[in-house]
Parts: C-alpha cells; structure tokens; sequence
C-alpha cells in the first residue's frame, strides 16, 4: 500500500513538472516579443517617425479653430492673439480680452450707438473694484496709490451712460490701465469725445482700444505688478456709406496736441502691437480700409485740429 502511494506521488511530480516545463516556453516567447514590440516603438521615436512638434503645431491649430468657433461674432472683435494669455469677459457695454500676466487688458472692443452716447446714469458716485472673474494676483486700488498714474479707462465711462450696470461694469479694473494724468484727462478724453460726435453723426461705429508695448513691458505698478504701456492706442471703424477706419497711437505721457499729430493706419497698429483688427470684413475691405495713410484718414473722418483744453475747462469733468 506504501509503495503504491508513494508510486502516485511520484507520477503526479512528474506530470506537474512536464506540465510546468511546457508553458515556461510560451512565457518566455510572450515576454521577448513584449521586449521587441517596445523596442520598435522606441526605435521609432529615434528615427523620427513620430514628430512631436508637428503633432503640438497640430494641437494649436485645433484649440484655435476651437477658440475661434466660441469667439463673438461682432464686427468690432479681434482675432485670437497667437501666443498670448486672453481671457474673454463680455460686459453689457463692451468685451474684455484680459491678459492675466499684464493684469490689464489687451485690447477692449465695443460698438458704440448714437443711443449709447446719451443717459443719465452719471460717473459721480462710481468706484473702481477689482474684477473678481479673473484670477490672482490681480489689480487693485491699492496698486494705483502713490503710483502717479491715473486709473484710465480704455472703454470710457461716457459711452456706458445709457445703462447703471454697464456704467458701474466700466469701472472694473479690467477696463483700466495705469494713464499718465495729463494724457488722461487731455488728449485721450478728447479723442473719446471725437469718438462720441461720430457716433451722433453715423449712428454707430466699432472701436477698440487697449495698449501698447514697444519692447515688452518695462514699468509695473504696486504689489500686484501691474503693466504700465508705453503708449495707447484707438482704432475705429464706420460701415456707414462705405467701409472706413482710423488708428490713434498716443504716448503715455501728459501734452495737449493736435489730435491728427497721433493719426496712425490700423496696419502700423497691428505690427507693433500683434493684434488682428476687423477680421469679419471681407478681406479686399479690410486689407484696404486698414492701409489708408494718415491724410486720407484725416480727411475721411474730417478730424479736428484740436480742442482747445482752456476754452473748455469743465469738459474734463462732463462724463
């Protein structure tokens, strides 16, 4: 009986040992062709057959066409700026491109109304606060204390008269850049009420403005780092008749000039500041109103010599 049992425990070692012995073989094959396979993969990334930079460029493409197809439809909305933080906020009066590394604004766009230049809602009891829709570090009033800049609006409060909500949205510091105070309350309040006499006479235009940094920025103000441009600029389109525009470049420094001293084509404005302005126009329309030179904007827009700062003493504080 000993014997016999001692028989079957041998036997069932021996075929579980050949059964082991068996399968080893599969195994290890599986694992040399895994060892291959990766081997190829890893050759091929060598051999460039998988390009990273194209499928990247590819990627970009997509998140613009992507961008693009979210992006408002108005005549007076730039193009995605290629390389540069843009967040979108639409506002009752005017839209927000917010570029959280200035903590100001690349550019503000609206389309402003014979309507929209009238109303009651005055600036008198209005605060500037910051903007809680963006994220920190963002600007603040404390940022503008003993800086020697003006709190500047780029869309002014005058065109945001028809409406409490869109005045008081106006004065949220995504719609304010560091100004200098002469400039502030000179020849860019008078290029704004130019801006408003066009509009009564047109019935509506498309304006946008925002800054402009000759070789990135180089001056910040308070804790919150916020950019100080070296220039402003405004342009403007009018669809009335025919398809027209004017570009504004204004230093960020006091004066009082003649305003067709800053009369600039759109197309100069686009090289320095990147920006691609009235990309809705059919392209012939727009490749011509935005190489118009200075004279013939000039006289297109019938721009005024100049206000005359010391016959109109209270037009600083009219809006």
């Amino acid at each position: 009986m000993k014997q016999r049992l001692l028989l079957g425990i041998c036997l069932f070692t021996m075929m579980f040992g050949a059964s082991s012995c068996r399968k080893e073989p599969a195994l290890q094959g599986n694992t040399a062709a895994h060892e291959t396979s990766v081997a190829v993969e890893n050759d091929s990334d060598v051999k460039g057959l998988f390009d990273n930079q194209a499928a990247q460029q590819a990627q970009q493409k997509d998140n613009k066409k992507q961008a693009d197809k979210e992006r408002p439809k108005g005549m007076e909305i730039p193009a995605v700026i290629d390389g540069r933080p843009e967040q979108l906020l639409l506002r009752d009066g005017y839209i927000v491109s917010y570029n959280k590394d200035w903590k100001i604004a690349n550019w503000v766009a609206w389309r402003l109304t014979k309507a929209h230049t009238y109303g009651d809602n005055k600036r008198d009891e209005m605060e500037f606060k910051e903007d809680t829709e963006v994220p920190f570090p963002r600007a603040t009033d404390e940022d503008y204390y003993t800086s020697r800049y003006d709190r500047g609006h780029l869309c002014p409060s005058g065109d945001n008269k028809w409406d409490r909500r869109a005045q008081i949205q106006s004065f949220l510091f995504t719609n304010v850049c560091p100004q200098n105070h002469g400039l502030n309350k000179g020849d860019w309040n008078d290029i704004e009420m130019q801006c408003r006499d066009w509009a009564r006479k047109y019935g509506d235009i498309y304006i946008v403005t925002g800054p402009v940094f000759y070789h990135g920025v180089q001056n910040t103000i308070g804790k919150n780092k916020v950019a100080v441009p070296d220039a402003l600029f405004k342009v403007v389109l009018c669809t009335k008749n025919y398809a027209r525009a004017i570009g504004f470049l204004v230093p960020n420094k006091g004066g009082h000039h003649n305003l067709k001293e800053y009369v600039t084509s759109v197309d100069e404005i686009e090289r320095l500041t990147g920006i691609d302005f009235f990309p809705n126009l059919k392209d012939d329309t727009e490749n011509r109103v935005e190489a118009a030179d200075d004279d013939d904007m000039v006289k297109d827009w019938n721009v005024p010599a100049k206000y005359y700062y010391e016959a109109r003493p209270s037009r600083n504080y009219r809006y």
